[in-house]
């Protein structure tokens, strides 16, 4: 992936200037989920620009072989209630909208791993003289999460969350989190609780699906991917995972359908299309 770059800035300046935005910007100028791009060069080594696991589309599949046996089931509308405190939320009137949410996580996912412990230290500097301050915490979650340490993220979305109960995109973030740290209850009740304050995020819908899919319960997730592609005809992710998750229950002829349509808008789903297109043993009916 590309990462984004300008003239580099020396790191000291760079962090106590970038520090000083983040600690006195209003809510007028926020991003609401928590942190700005940072458009900045950065080292070109593989380890600089390996980009993150945080994102639901790279989780592998579930194998049934090895866990189906023994994963119970989970009732399916314990999965759509949201979380607690979202359940006792009002969506903040200043939150981004569902389509300026998903360029901002689209653009996020291109930054360099550079990029992402920039942020963690633009953070830290934040919080050692406002420890409570929500935006900075979320911004170091979410930097923590982008680098794979995803149980040092865990406590600063619960921090976070004490006072911005009313964010989608907190719940979203904290959930694609819980999906790498295999907590898919989790994860699928702060999906709805994001859906259920911006009912119009695709990605959330998607990342529900995603989590009851790592559950074994395909029809509930081929429901969420369908709400998704409802809001996003061409939203090829969303069109393969239904496909997939079809096929996981037998339902041969629309999975093919599926996995077609997602082939053409995205070539990579053409490894789902022969995988999966022929039938699958992932079967929880």
């Amino acid at each position: 992936m590309k990462s984004f770059s300008t003239a580099y800035l020396p790191a000291t300046l760079a962090l106590l200037t970038l520090a000083t935005s983040c600690a006195t910007s209003t809510e007028a100028d926020r991003p609401n989920s928590g942190s700005a791009v940072v458009t900045r060069s950065a080292p070109t080594t593989a380890a600089a620009t390996t980009p993150p696991a945080t994102d639901p589309t790279k989780l592998p599949m579930p194998d049934p072989a090895a866990t189906a046996a023994t994963t119970p089931a989970v009732p399916v509308e314990t999965l759509d209630a949201p979380s607690p405190e979202a359940a006792m939320a009002t969506a903040d009137p200043n939150a981004l909208s569902a389509a300026a949410a998903s360029a901002e996580r689209a653009a996020e996912r291109k930054l360099s791993v550079a990029d992402y412990r920039y942020q963690l230290a633009r953070a830290n500097l934040v919080l050692k003289t406002k420890p409570k301050d929500s935006r900075a915490l979320l911004e170091r979650a979410k930097a923590y999460s982008n680098l794979k340490n995803y149980k040092e993220a865990k406590p600063d979305y619960a921090a976070a969350l004490r006072t911005m109960r009313g964010n989608p995109d907190l719940y979203y973030n904290k959930a694609v989190n819980e999906l790498m740290l295999k907590e898919y209850k989790a994860a699928a009740n702060d999906f709805s609780g994001a859906v259920k304050l911006r009912p119009d995020d695709k990605e959330a819908f998607f990342g529900r699906g995603v989590a009851k899919m790592q559950m074994y319960q395909y029809k509930a997730a081929v429901s969420d991917f369908t709400r998704a592609i409802a809001l996003d005809s061409l939203y090829a992710d969303a069109i393969e995972y239904r496909g997939i998750s079809y096929a996981s229950y037998d339902r041969m002829a629309e999975a093919r359908k599926d996995l077609e349509k997602a082939a053409k808008l995205n070539p990579e789903a053409e490894k789902s299309l022969r995988r999966y297109g022929k039938g699958s043993s992932m079967v929880r009916k």
